[in-house]
This record gives structure tokens, C-alpha cells and sequence, in this order.
């Protein structure tokens, strides 16, 4: 089976949940290609190529793929997919833009988010909202694939594959970038951070989120948020937890007034080990808690911080 993955990266570096994606692809089969698209990204293709499991990798470096746009991402992978039978990107903010497109160009359905391999044609993804696993299983030629990088460990690094530079260039002409706006913070990245600590509606206000910080920076620990929490306008929508927020598995995940809607378990209940603290006991956090404090956080949080 040959397999195509995509990886993820801005331009610089090669994002750890390649990694893990490349993990989902070795259970589907053995001849690996990574395409690294962007701009000035031979460094992401160095990687890459040291990335166990991997035969080669592609590297397409132009303009157009800078920002790796769906319109001109997906025309690519399309042109490359005659010599795959696995096209497989993470199941991130960029690969959900362009493998949809994919799909629709190549006339396969699209299996999203999955979190685990029985075969090469059989894959394991939550449905409603992860409170269902179902096992489902593709029938055509070619498998167009998104992998929830928590359902999978990360591949070692030892690899030595060659990189073989293409010249494809695919313009679509109907988008452009304006501009990045982004977050920027000392703290770790709240998908890739092994200590996750997130706020809910139980924070009554955005200035209340202050009481995290303390023992984020204790803890070294990302800040998230509940979607109610964003919604009110708490916090911005890029600290958001949840089904259509931020997919997390650290270590420890620190549930802090939030009631534990499906939606928000959907998107942290893989962690390792989750602590709740809310005043109501019958809070649906507490069913998938490993430790649970009923509390006022008003109480909680400043003692918590003090005996850290």
C-alpha cells in the first residue's frame, strides 16, 4: 500500500503531530511519502525525512503553498494522489480545510478523525460527539483520511529517507492570504501541551481567568476554555476545548468550573488524568474525573496555587 501523507508545519518547522500521523499511516502500510508544501521549507522537509517510517518525502517549495491554501492545496494533493492508495493528512485547522476538497476531486467519501487502524480498508472514529466509537470500513480505491492525532503515539525520529524536490506548481486563482492574526504567548501550545488547565462559565467573567495563570505558570500548563466560556466572551475563541475547539490528551487536564457538556468532553476526555473542581456535585465533569474537588473555585483556586 502506498501511502501520502501531509504534513503539517508553518514554514519553519515540522509540527509534532506529524508525528503521530505518520504513526496512523504505518498501521495502514509500509511505503510512506510525506509531502512538505509551503514556502522556504526545506528545513520542515529535513525533518520530515528523519521521521521513522518514512521511504520519501516530497518537497513542493512555492509561493502558492505559503499559507496552504485549500483551493491550491487540494488541486496538488489531487495531482499526486494517482500514485496513492492512502491520502492521509492531521486533523487539524489546515488539513479540515483541504482533504474535503480532495475527496470531492477524487469522487471518494472522506473518513474524518480517526483514532485508530484495524486494517488497511478499516478504521475506528467517534461519532456523536465521541460518546460512540463506530469501526467503519472504506470501499474505494482510494481512502482519503484525517487522523486525530491524540488516538496515536508519536514515531521516532531516527529515519534517514531521501527528498525529492517537485516543480508542481497549482494556482487555483480564487483565494488570497490578507493576514495572520495570531496569539502569542509564553505558555505552551494548548494542543500540544502535556498540562492543560481550563476555565467555564463558572468563572462568572474574562478577568477571572487570572486566577489560572498562577497555576498555569507553576505547572507549566496551556490555558483553555470552555465553549460557554467563549461564547460569553470570557476569553478569544483560540482557547476553546471541545468538539469545534481544540482536540487535547495531556497528561493532566485541570476542568475548572466547567460543567462537562458532551461537547466540551468530546474534546479532552482522552486525557490521562482529569481533575474537576466545581460546587455542584452533580456536575457531568465528575463522571469522567480521575479526581474531583466540590468547591467554590473561588475557594479552591487561590489554595491550590499557595500549596503548589
Amino acid at each position: 500500500m502506498s501511502i501520502l501523507v501531509i504534513a503539517e508545519h508553518d514554514n519553519s518547522t515540522l509540527k509534532a503531530e506529524t508525528l503521530k500521523t505518520v504513526a496512523a499511516a504505518q498501521a495502514m502500510g509500509s511505503n510512506i511519502t510525506v509531502l512538505v508544501a509551503g514556502l522556504n521549507c526545506q528545513a520542515v522537509a529535513d525533518a520530515a525525512s528523519k521521521v521513522n517510517g518514512v521511504s520519501k518525502v516530497l518537497l513542493c517549495d512555492n509561493a502558492v503553498y505559503e499559507h496552504q491554501l485549500a483551493e491550491n492545496m487540494s488541486l496538488l494533493v489531487t495531482e499526486l494522489a494517482e500514485n496513492y492508495e492512502h491520502i492521509v493528512a492531521t486533523a487539524l485547522t489546515t488539513g479540515k480545510n483541504f482533504m474535503p476538497r480532495v475527496a470531492a476531486l477524487l469522487d471518494v467519501a472522506q473518513i474524518s478523525d480517526i483514532i485508530g487502524v484495524e486494517s488497511a480498508d478499516t478504521f475506528v472514529r467517534p461519532i456523536y460527539a465521541g460518546n460512540a466509537i463506530a469501526t467503519v470500513q472504506s470501499l474505494d480505491a482510494k481512502k482519503v483520511i484525517t487522523v486525530r492525532a491524540t488516538g496515536f503515539d508519536a514515531v521516532a525520529t531516527d529515519g534517514n529517507a531521501n527528498v525529492e524536490t517537485l516543480d508542481t506548481v497549482c494556482d487555483a486563482g480564487t483565494s488570497s492570504h490578507v493576514s495572520d492574526e495570531l496569539t502569542e504567548s509564553e505558555r505552551p501550545d494548548l494542543g500540544a501541551a502535556t498540562t492543560v488547565i481550563s476555565g467555564g462559565r463558572g468563572m462568572q467573567n474574562g478577568d477571572n481567568f487570572s486566577l489560572l495563570e498562577g497555576i498555569a505558570d507553576k505547572l507549566g500548563a496551556a490555558i483553555g476554555a470552555s465553549r460557554a466560556a467563549v461564547d460569553a466572551g470570557f476569553v478569544p475563541n483560540d482557547m476553546q476545548v471541545g468538539q469545534t475547539g481544540k482536540i487535547v490528551a495531556p497528561d493532566l487536564y485541570i476542568a475548572v468550573g466547567i460543567s462537562g457538556a458532551i461537547q466540551h468532553l468530546a474534546g479532552m476526555k482522552d486525557s490521562k488524568v482529569i481533575v474537576a473542581i466545581n460546587k455542584d456535585p452533580e456536575a457531568p465533569i465528575f463522571q469522567v474525573a480521575d479526581y474531583g474537588i466540590v468547591a467554590d473555585l473561588f475557594d479552591a483556586l487561590p489554595e491550590l496555587e499557595s500549596k503548589l
